[in-house]
């Protein structure tokens, strides 16, 4: 199951997030900055999964935008990976230029 899905850039500050599990918003703030940059201190030689607490991280970076999953241990990483290639199909087609 998704847990939440965060698009930040290089920068490190989020552009859109969506949460499907309640989280209070003091613990969203340290959620995320603790999410980006576990994501943005690793190379691009790195493997995109990320064990976190209690879930698993995906990410994929798309110039200087960086797209995080949030999903819990049962789900299949491959799965989420190319989810996230297909969301910036979509917006890719929908808006011409992501």
């Amino acid at each position: 199951m998704i847990k939440f899905f965060l698009m930040v850039n290089k920068q490190g500050q989020t552009r859109l997030s969506r949460y499907y599990e309640h989280v209070e918003i003091n613990k969203r703030t340290m959620l995320e900055a603790e999410v980006i940059q576990n994501c943005l201190s690793r190379s691009k030689d790195e493997c995109s999964f990320i064990e976190y607490k209690d879930f698993k991280l995906v990410y994929r970076q798309y110039a200087a935008l960086f797209i995080v999953v949030g999903i819990d241990q049962t789900e299949n990483e491959m799965a989420v990976y190319e989810l996230i290639h297909n969301f910036v199909e979509v917006l890719d087609k929908y808006f011409s230029r992501v």
